[in-house]
């Protein structure tokens, strides 16, 4: 199986010089690292050439590196049902630069897009219905970001005075400064078990 992935990968980095920069084989599976700009010339070209035949689309998401001058991964997932191979395509951006959008190539990419908007703040030019999927309209920030507070920036609770859901900032309380899921940013005010050993 990896000599026929190498293969697809080795046509593929032939076809598309300049586009495809990388091939490897990982976990039973191939990956294509590609420029953002060809992605598009990349998806048509897996799902149409007779050595590839990718037809079936099944995930775009995103990945966060926020050390990274390219900050986003934005990764497709594509399935060979004739071939019985996957192939993972992967692609960089920051948070200015949008990435074509893959709907003309694979319809089914419209709601994958939508969520790594949302999630992540990946911009896609070309998308017919480029709005937050997941979370609630006006929304602030995007939540899968590295640099998103584990708390978030507001609450939901239910108003008995007003009869409705009401959204106000994150009030932490010191009874809740005791649990564990404050966000790494926010930071403890108490020393942890073993800090001592740090210091000497």
């Amino acid at each position: 199986m990896t000599e026929a992935l190498q293969q697809i990968g080795d046509h593929v980095r032939s076809a598309l010089p300049g586009v495809v920069s990388e091939v490897s084989i990982a976990y039973g599976e191939l990956t294509v690292s590609a420029e953002a700009a060809g992605i598009l010339d990349v998806l048509t070209f897996l799902r149409d050439d007779p050595a590839c035949q990718f037809v079936s689309f099944i995930d775009v998401c995103g990945a966060d590196y926020p050390m990274r001058e390219k900050r986003f991964d934005v990764v497709y997932h594509l399935l060979s049902p004739k071939k019985n191979a996957r192939i993972r395509v992967k692609i960089q951006t920051d948070e200015a630069t949008p990435v074509p959008s893959s709907v003309g190539v694979f319809p089914g990419a419209l709601w994958f897009e939508r969520e790594a908007y949302d999630l992540f703040g990946i911009l896609f030019t070309g998308h017919p219905d480029m709005r937050r999927l997941l979370t609630d309209y006006g929304f602030d920030g995007h939540p899968l970001r590295k640099d998103f507070p584990m708390t978030g920036f507001v609450e939901v609770r239910w108003d008995d005075e007003v009869k409705r859901v009401v959204y106000q900032p994150v009030r932490l309380t010191q009874e809740f400064r005791n649990f564990d899921f404050l966000s790494p940013w926010e930071g403890t005010d108490y020393v942890l078990p073993g800090d001592e050993k740090a210091k000497s």
